[in-house]
């Protein structure tokens, strides 16, 4: 009978530092759509009308792939993410237009520094506590000049509770992935119950994302004094609808 080392990880508050460091999350979301993706900024950018010399900031950039893509188009970009080993290998793209820092993002970064702040796909809503959100929020808002725009994509919560999968399994590269989802307390969460069948070795990971809807965000904005000027429903930039659009992508601007 084989014996499995078990890994020692902290899954309670501060889930996303070990959870985003570790090997096993690049490996589970390695198959995320990067066409998609490019579409999506190549859409938000027509829709946007950036200037040439136009400064971005990156919130929760991971490893840098959009950052890069936004400066090779010529602006110039700055990425931050929680993860130093993810800020590391963004590091090694550097250039002129491209820069990384390790940064928390409820902490000011550049205050009054940027022409447009982005978050993308659901990098938002991770902390336990709605002040450490609202800290988050603050940090997006302060970090645009004045008049500067703010997008921030979000998973749709109604339409993802009415399809969540609550169990599901996956491998790749001879590692088992478990995953179980449910709804509680007003938040998306994910048990990931990993197998790696070559280091002989288990872990467990728990991902929690605040179930937040269109009305929370709406208030949340207001009160940290931005306009919203735009809500789209998916990467095609439908117009957002409660039950039918996968994501809410809201614009917004700081006067």
């Amino acid at each position: 009978m084989e014996v499995y080392k078990e890994i020692d990880v902290e899954v309670q508050k501060q889930w996303f530092k070990d959870w985003f460091n570790s090997p096993y999350y690049h490996l589970l979301y390695n198959n995320r759509d990067s066409q998609e993706a490019a579409s999506f900024i190549d859409h938000l950018l027509e829709y946007l009308h950036p200037a040439a010399d136009a400064t971005m900031l990156d919130v929760a950039c991971g490893r840098g792939r959009h950052s890069k893509y936004l400066a090779d188009k010529g602006y110039t970009v700055t990425g931050i993410d929680l993860s130093i080993q993810s800020i590391n290998i963004a590091k090694k793209m550097e250039n002129d237009h491209l820069s990384f820092f390790q940064h928390d993002m409820r902490l000011p970064f550049r205050v009054n520094y940027f022409d447009f702040v982005f978050n993308f796909f659901t990098s938002f809503g991770y902390f336990d506590t709605q002040r450490e959100n609202e800290n988050a929020l603050r940090t997006l808002k302060n970090a645009l000049k004045p008049g500067g725009t703010l997008v921030l994509d979000y998973l749709n919560s109604s339409y993802v509770a009415a399809h969540l999968v609550p169990e599901e399994s996956k491998e790749k590269e001879n590692v088992l992935f478990d995953i179980q989802r449910e709804v509680a307390d007003h938040k998306f969460l994910k048990q990931i119950d990993i197998l790696d069948q070559s280091r002989k070795q288990r872990a467990c990971f728990t991902e929690s994302v605040n179930a937040y809807t269109r009305e929370d965000f709406e208030e949340m904005f207001a009160h940290q004094g931005l306009e919203i000027v735009q809500i789209f429903g998916d990467y095609q930039f439908n117009n957002y609808d409660e039950q039918a659009s996968p994501r809410l992508i809201i614009i917004a601007t700081k006067p």
